[in-house]
C-alpha cells in the first residue's frame, strides 16, 4: 500500500520504535529520509542509520539513542509541513523549537538543514518537521 507522506510515515516509525525501546528500526528508503536521519544524527538524536540495498528501493535501518535511565533521547517529534497544508517561512520567521532546546528542520534551496543553520545561511523555506 503506498504511502500518501513519507516524512509522516517515517516520523512515526521513530516515535513508535523508540516508545517500545527498540534499538533499531527500519523503513523504505528514499533520498529525503536519508537527509533527514543525516540530520537528526549531526544533532544527536539517533545513534547512526545505514540505507540497506535490496532488489527494490532498499531500505533504510536508523539506530536509536537513549540515556543511562533507557529513556528515549527524542521526547517528542511534529510533522509541521503537510501534504495539504504546506508551511513556508523566511529565515527571520523560523520558530523555536522549546525555547531553543529542540530542533526544526527545515528543506531549503540548499538542501535539508535545521532551522538554526538557516538562520545562519539566510535562506528560509518548507517547515517539514520539529523534533525536541
Amino acid at each position: 500500500m503506498p504511502v500518501t507522506d513519507p516524512i509522516a510515515d517515517f516520523l512515526t516509525r521513530i516515535r513508535n520504535a523508540n516508545q517500545v525501546k527498540h534499538e533499531k528500526v527500519d523503513m523504505p528508503a528514499s533520498k529525503l529520509k536519508e537527509e533527514l536521519a543525516g540530520v537528526l544524527k549531526g544533532e544527536g538524536y539517533i545513534r547512526n542509520y545505514k540505507r540497506i540495498e535490496n532488489r527494490k528501493q532498499g531500505f533504510l535501518r536508523i539506530y536509536l539513542k537513549y540515556d543511562e535511565k533507557n529513556d528515549g533521547i527524542i521526547s517528542g517529534l511534529k510533522r509541521e509541513s503537510k501534504p495539504g497544508c504546506r508551511v513556508y517561512k523566511k529565515c527571520e520567521d523560523l520558530p523555536r523549537v522549546l525555547g531553543g532546546l529542540g530542533i526544526l528542520v527545515v528543506s531549503t534551496s540548499k538542501g535539508i538543514m535545521t532551522g538554526r543553520q538557516a538562520k545562519k545561511e539566510r535562506v528560509g523555506g518548507e517547515i517539514l518537521c520539529s523534533v525536541w
